[in-house]
């Protein structure tokens, strides 16, 4: 995108108006028309009008700059993103966020393949229900079995038995599925645990940060969680040292979570003991 600046504008609308000024001095030589002095005030009518000029030129090009990003995936929003789905063959699903559609957008572009590629089965399953927030597909070893690993969009991210269902019947649908491909689905999260520490705050400290601490750790493990994501103690306990925080000692679990690489964990109930106060 071009980069603008307002006071570049206005220095060549100025450069241009002394130039136009000069010919019509030099063609009208008899009408005794002053030189333009560029020192003149801001009340002068020229500057007014350059400056006024020159921001609106300011105010069309970055329209233009704006109309142009929003013609890009990654920038485009709400109308625009289900124009650019459109001519992907993918439609907004009801109450879908733009970064959903973005994601099914891609897997959809990645997917084109007709054979069965990791990204045309997740772009599959994501597309069978609004309630997949991701789907990881997968091989163990050397085994041909292809796995579906369903994240919902439930706090806990399990996907339940009617979820399952639904993605199950899309991928095994006749003009889907790959005559040779044996597809399992699944759940990511199979296994939730709860989470215990004690808090000692700061002096100043509103003990209503215990629950910023909690929504904090939910967000960050959200964007991590993925297959095979060790839950470490230091990880954990670090995202609950927020300002205004001065000690973290977690009861449960003690040390580190270790998860298989065919599975995911989710965080259950969160207990923020406060213990008290000090430096």
């Amino acid at each position: 995108m071009e980069q603008l600046d307002y006071e570049i504008l206005l220095a060549r609308q100025s450069d241009k108006f002394k130039a136009l000024w000069s010919a019509v001095r030099a063609a009208n030589p008899d009408a005794n028309l002053p030189d333009y002095d560029v020192a003149m005030l801001e009340t002068d009518p020229p500057v007014i009008v350059n400056e006024a000029e020159s921001y609106r030129e300011l105010l069309m090009r970055q329209r233009v700059n704006e109309a142009a990003v929003a013609r890009l995936l990654a920038f485009a929003t709400f109308g625009n993103l289900d124009h650019l789905a459109a001519f992907y063959d993918v439609v907004r699903m009801a109450g879908e966020k733009d970064d959903r559609l973005k994601r099914r957008v891609i897997l959809a572009i990645q997917g084109r393949s007709p054979g069965g590629t990791e990204a045309r089965y997740a772009s599959i399953a994501m597309d069978a229900d609004i309630r997949v927030r991701d789907a990881i597909v997968y091989t163990v070893g050397r085994s041909p079995v292809i796995n579906v690993a369903i994240f919902s969009d439930a706090a806990d991210g399990v996907a339940d038995a009617a979820l399952i269902s639904a993605v199950n019947a899309a991928l095994q649908a006749g003009d889907k599925r790959m005559v040779n491909d044996t597809i399992i689905v699944r759940t990511a999260v199979r296994r939730v645990i709860d989470l215990v520490a004690n808090v000692w705050l700061l002096p100043d400290t509103s003990t209503g940060l215990l629950s910023t601490m909690e929504t904090t750790l939910r967000d960050a493990w959200a964007k991590t969680q993925s297959l095979g994501r060790d839950f470490t103690e230091r990880w954990w306990t670090a995202r609950l040292m927020l300002e205004g925080v001065h000690k973290v000692e977690p009861v449960t679990p003690v040390g580190d979570v270790i998860v298989p690489p065919d599975e995911a964990l989710a965080i259950g109930a969160v207990t923020l003991n406060f213990k008290g106060r000090a430096f």
